[in-house]
Parts: structure tokens; C-alpha cells; sequence
């Protein structure tokens, strides 16, 4: 029998309801508006908080993934440990994840690649509750349709462990790479907009060292990412930056998001 992580986060972060996630997602697809000229991306960056407030700024990124529906078979999708401390990578022994909009098969080829790497193994228990990368499935599943995934929360390990694990299954135009982060938490409005501010320079110059401890809570995942665009001689483009203040919460605590993509 094939065993199914459940969708452990429907009903709070997003819709449990199909028509209800399908609708939330046209409608944060629709308002963005994408230039003709723009490369499709190989990775790209995106939050992971709850949709009301992050997934405007996440439909930024995913609104340039259309043209590649179809084309892309595997979506690598690492995300940062918010609730079991670990050491390492953690990988799922699912056979599908569960979605509002269907279920996911997982790729055991890309993760019998990835447990070859030091540090890397199965963790379900880092799995059963983390949203960091749930919250992006039905997102995925609108604009690529259907793929396999490679799940991977990322626990305390260097940047450069990520990014060997990222570039063992880095694969050609078939593979997206994809890597979960809200930015700066609960500053007031001001003070969010320059620590996000800093941490955009950061990722623009794909320099992991100057993203502060604080300014991201996946920068172990990110930083990974952008030690790979620098092997493979990528571009980064900056999409959004916005925080919760901006969408839909008030101003006194609010928690940064944003969204970038990595291109040829």
C-alpha cells in the first residue's frame, strides 16, 4: 500500500477545499502581471506563510512558471525545520504528499541520489508538521500541473552542504529548483522594510555571509541556492518585497516576505 503524508497545515495556512484554493490561486496569479521578455526561471525563492499574507508576493514568482507547464517533471522544494531541531537534510519516506488539489508523487530516484550525500536521510517526523513546504503544493500543482517532488527540510547544516545537495539533483530544464523563506519577524513596519531591504541586497549579490541570522529563517536553504547560481553562472531577478503590513495584517508587528527567481 503507498503510503501518503497528509496535508497537515489545509485549513489554516491555505484552503482545505479544492474550489476554494484553486479560486485564492487564479485570483493571486491574476493580479500579477509578467513581461513578455523575462527568461523562465530555474529556481526560484519564495515565502511560506500563511496565504492571506504571503501569497501575493509568492504569485509573483509563480505567475513565470506558466511557460513551463508541462516541461518541468521534478520540483525540488527545500524549506527550513520551523518546529524539530535537526542536524542535516531530511527527507520524506512518503510515496505521495497530499494536496487540496491532488496528491503528489515524490521522486525516490532524486532522493536515493541525495542519501549517497553526508548528512542526508529520512526524517518523517521533520515532515509531519513542517508548512514551509506545504503551503507552496497547490501553487505548483496550478501552474505546472503534474510532476514529481523531492521534499527536503533543511536543519542545521552549512550553506554549502545544501548546495551540494542541490546540485546533485539539479538536473537539466526538466528540474525547478524551488526554496521557501519569509524574511524579517514581528519589527514594526519601518523597521521590517530596512532589514528586508538589507537582506534583498544580500541575495541580489548572492552573498549568503550578509544575510543576517535573523533576517531570513530559511537563509540556510537560500544560501545554499545562491551558492549554486554562482556554479552555474546564474542571474538573480528581485520580484516582490512586501511584508504582512502591506497585504493583510496591521503595521505594529508584521514579518517580512519575498520573492525572487534564478535565470540563465
Amino acid at each position: 500500500m503507498s503510503e501518503i503524508r497528509p496535508a497537515a497545515v489545509a485549513g489554516m495556512f491555505y484552503p482545505a477545499d479544492f474550489a476554494e484554493a484553486a479560486r485564492q490561486i487564479d485570483a493571486f496569479l491574476a493580479a500579477v502581471a509578467v513581461p513578455p521578455e523575462m527568461p523562465p526561471p530555474k529556481a526560484i525563492i519564495v515565502p511560506h506563510a500563511g496565504w492571506v499574507y504571503s501569497g501575493p508576493v509568492a504569485a509573483s514568482a509563480y505567475a513565470r512558471l506558466r511557460p513551463l507547464k508541462g516541461r518541468i517533471e521534478r520540483v525540488v522544494l527545500l524549506g527550513p525545520s520551523h518546529r524539530v531541531p535537526f542536524r542535516g537534510l531530511a527527507l520524506s519516506g512518503a510515496d505521495f504528499w497530499a494536496s487540496p488539489l491532488g496528491n503528489i508523487r515524490l521522486d525516490r530516484d532524486g532522493a536515493k541520489r541525495l542519501k549517497t550525500l553526508p548528512g542526508v536521510g529520512e526524517f518523517e517526523m521533520a515532515h509531519a508538521q513542517e508548512h514551509s513546504l506545504e503551503v507552496h503544493l497547490p501553487f505548483l500543482q496550478a501552474v505546472l500541473g503534474e510532476f514529481l517532488l523531492l521534499p527536503v527540510v533543511v536543519g542545521d547544516v552549512p550553506p554549502e552542504a545544501v548546495a551540494d545537495a542541490i546540485d546533485a539533483v539539479w538536473g537539466g530544464a526538466e528540474t525547478l529548483i524551488v526554496v521557501s523563506s519569509d524574511l524579517s519577524h514581528y519589527l514594526d513596519y519601518a523597521g521590517c522594510r530596512r532589514a528586508d531591504a538589507a537582506t534583498t541586497l544580500a541575495i541580489e549579490h548572492l552573498d549568503p555571509a550578509a544575510i543576517d541570522r535573523d533576517g531570513a529563517c530559511g537563509r540556510i536553504p537560500v544560501g545554499g541556492l545562491l551558492i549554486c547560481a554562482k556554479r552555474h553562472g546564474l542571474g538573480i531577478t528581485t520580484l516582490d518585497v512586501r511584508n504582512s503590513g502591506d497585504t493583510a495584517g496591521t503595521k505594529d508587528r508584521v514579518v517580512g516576505y519575498g520573492a525572487w527567481m534564478l535565470h540563465d
